[in-house]
């Protein structure tokens, strides 16, 4: 027995010695490369024939090196602070409450918020702003903007802005912006719950909580929580999110890195607000990182049906570190996997193909897992909805118009012709309507080129190549002939979801954000599936049980295939 324990401890201690020589090795790396750059860097900057900016030249170095990593290892100088805590950590800053869009060089208030300074002061979508503080916007980047435009609360910011040819001085006061992780929450003619969360930032769990508690004392039929356009934040915020309606002490997610100091295990600590209510999640495919955490984890603990499509796919934990000079550095430091062991990582970003192209895990190499009664899920390239419902993608017209800010004139036109619009649920445009803005569109460039016509242009150039354009030369002119005629109708073809983007941006000039979620319910494909299945009993505990949705579904490559959708 003594043999046996002297021959543990000496591995335990070949071990420890293995370790710490790798460690070593490690940092013996580190210091000889570190010595080469400082070295290099130095000798460039002294002797370089030209000028040099010894700061661009390192920042540049810096994003190099890191984007060879992955996209979310990224350094944040001082100057870039205030920005990096609104987008990951806080929800609110100091500034006016107002959005601002660039059209044709212009400065423009696209969007207000609703009982912000900019809104009591009567700051409209229309405005172009020409100055900030008396400085000119026009040459100003998106970043300058917004600096001009924030500040402490309390501080005075004059705006000079043109309004149908008049200039207007607009003084407003700063207050403290404060941005909802839930944007809306509500009950629907149903007696359902629903809550859209759009970020998991500080306090994003209390936020779903106080909307939990509202509605539950309405006593609904089951609750819809929204992640479709959530692209995740503070994981420990998704934990406590799983844990309103999952029971204390379950295990949520686990992180593992290659720091073993990096692996750790979160669990639910307190006990459920909603323990037995019918859950049901939506998602999609910009459904990401803590958002796939709370989808994952919920359905592989049985507590809710995922409904939507597959989510991104980000299976991966930063951390920041402090850097001297007030900077930082965010390092992906772990991945995390959902209570039946799986990751939902899409890109593996340690290989990449001869291009340079980061590689996705191939669906057929997906690992099946088991949820807490038995149900078949897949790791690998996002959460795979439970019920799938198919996202039509926005045709090019359509993607056209909106990119190119068409949608924005109109609803600033209609604002002033009607005074007053039916309410946000029930509001839609008239046929009429829909005539005038198309109308208006009329001298205004909305063209594009689409996939078809960039491959009768390649066809194109390769007959030539070939030396075959003449034998091919007509085909190819009377397809473009009628790809022209099928252009020219396509505000026809498309007017639905053109009409539904429309009413969109007009709503929002009366009703606010809030009134833009509640007018897009009339629409909403997911929805009428979640609260179709909130009143179907037996159809959920079919699905939880493993008789749903994908009982016919043999094998994970047609699982996957039946949930597939692009996160390109």
């Amino acid at each position: 027995m003594m043999k046996k324990y002297k021959f543990a401890a000496g591995f335990i201690l070949l071990a420890f010695a293995s370790l710490t020589w790798s460690f070593r090795e490690d940092l013996f790396q580190v210091s000889k490369n570190l010595d080469i750059f400082a070295s290099l860097y130095k000798e460039v900057n002294i002797n370089y024939v030209d000028e040099t900016n010894p700061a661009d030249m390192m920042r540049t170095s810096i994003d190099a090196m890191l984007e060879r990593l992955d996209p979310y290892t990224e350094y944040i100088p001082e100057s870039e602070i205030e920005d990096y805590k609104l987008k990951y950590v806080s929800t609110q800053y100091g500034g006016i409450g107002a959005a601002t869009v660039f059209i044709e060089g212009k400065l423009f208030v696209n969007e207000v918020s609703e009982g912000y300074p900019a809104d009591k002061q009567g700051v409209m979508p229309g405005d172009q702003v020409v100055k900030i503080n008396n400085n000119e916007v026009k040459g100003k980047d998106r970043t300058q903007i917004s600096q001009l435009l924030r500040g402490p609360r309390g501080s005075e910011v004059e705006l000079l802005i043109i309004r149908e040819g008049a200039v207007i001085t607009k003084k407003l006061v700063r207050d403290e912006i404060k941005q909802p992780n839930v944007s809306y929450s509500g009950m629907t003619e149903e007696g359902i719950g629903y809550i859209r969360l759009d970020k998991f930032l500080e306090n994003s769990a209390q936020e779903v909580k106080d909307a939990v508690t509202v509605l539950n004392k309405q006593q609904p039929k089951g609750m819809i929580l929204d992640l479709r356009y959530n692209g995740g934040g503070i994981l420990q915020e998704a934990v406590k999110i799983v844990n309103l309606f999952v029971g204390k002490d379950v295990l949520v997610v686990t992180q593992k890195g290659r720091n073993p100091q990096k692996t750790v295990t979160y669990k639910t600590f307190s006990e459920p607000v909603l323990p037995q209510i019918p859950l049901v999640v939506l998602i999609g495919g910009s459904s990401a990182s803590a958002s796939e955490i709370v989808a994952g984890s919920l359905q592989d603990l049985d507590r809710a049906i995922i409904v939507g499509q597959r989510s991104y796919g980000k299976g991966l934990v930063q951390q920041t570190f402090n850097l001297p000079y007030n900077s930082l550095v965010k390092v992906t430091v772990a991945k995390y996997f959902t209570p039946s062991g799986r990751c939902i990582q899409a890109l593996d970003y340690a290989h990449k193909d001869a291009n340079g192209k980061t590689l996705k895990f191939a669906d057929s190499l997906a690992n099946k897992f088991s949820t807490k009664v038995g149900r078949s899920v897949y790791d690998g390239n996002g959460v795979y909805p439970d019920v799938f419902v198919e996202n039509n993608k926005l045709s090019p017209v359509t993607v056209s118009i909106l990119t190119k800010n068409l949608f924005f004139d109109y609803a600033n036109e209609y604002k002033k012709k009607n005074k007053s619009i039916a309410p946000a649920a029930s509001f839609k445009i008239s046929d009429a309507d829909y005539d005038q803005f198309t109308a208006s569109l009329a001298n205004k460039d909305y063209s594009y080129i689409s996939r078809t016509e960039r491959l009768l242009s390649d066809l194109r150039e390769e007959a030539e190549k070939e030396n075959k354009l003449n034998v091919v030369k007509a085909d190819l002119e009377d397809l473009k002939d009628k790809m022209l005629g099928a252009k020219k109708t396509e505000l026809i073809t498309h007017k639905p979801e053109i009409k539904r983007l429309l009413e969109t941006q007009i709503v929002s000039r009366y009703y606010y954000e809030r009134g833009k979620v509640m007018q897009a319910f009339q629409y909403d494909k997911e929805l009428t599936a979640a609260k179709s299945l909130l009143s179907n009993n037996t159809k959920m505990l079919a699905i939880l049980k493993g008789e749903g949705e994908y009982k016919t579904i043999g094998s994970p490559a047609k699982a996957i295939a039946a949930a597939a959708v692009s996160n390109d």
